[in-house]
């Protein structure tokens, strides 16, 4: 119970001064104090993105009248409960469940993003709501014509939290 004032002053401090190292991993060291365990706070800036190596990112399409169909995403997601479990292994998440990952995809399907197994990655909470802010936001962009989708796929693969960043602040 105590780590959990800790957790939310983490999350809070990270919310609200833009920290580009992301929210918190949290490893038990198996190392016991007095009361038995001793918890290890690790800021680790893997946590907002991907492996580069194992999930680059992977495009479907750039074509912007292709994404703005309403409707779209049903028609292109795809993604087997085989793949998201080999995926959530290749990363090593042994336990997870809605309120702890989304299987996520890097580049997303409303902006042109595939489901090939380059593009899915469990992405951790706190993290993936804002993620989906940023999409929708760029989304909305591009449809609007404000924005090329070209971009909108860069901007989200180089730094998406910055853009999230940059929402807040305007």
């Amino acid at each position: 119970m105590k780590l959990i004032p800790i957790v939310v002053t983490s999350i809070l401090i990270f919310l609200l001064f833009g920290c580009t190292n992301p929210p918190i991993q949290i490893n038990d060291t198996n190392t016991h104090d007095s009361n038995n365990t001793i918890i290890v706070i690790q800021f680790d800036s893997n946590l907002m993105y991907p492996s580069p190596i194992m999930t680059p990112g992977d495009i479907l399409t750039t074509d912007a009248n292709i994404v703005c169909v309403v409707g779209y995403t049903a028609t292109v997601r795809d993604v087997p409960e085989k793949l998201k479990n080999q995926i959530y292994a290749a990363y090593g998440v042994i336990d997870h469940n809605r309120d702890t990952y989304e299987m996520d995809h890097f580049i997303p399907l409303e902006l042109g993003g595939s489901n090939s197994i380059k593009n899915l990655w469990p992405e951790p909470a706190p993290g993936f709501h804002e993620k989906d802010i940023v999409e929708n936001y760029l989304h909305r962009l591009v449809c609007k014509g404000q924005m090329d989708l070209n971009e909108a796929q860069r901007l989200i693969v180089t730094d998406w939290y910055k853009v999230y960043v940059q929402m807040k602040g305007a």
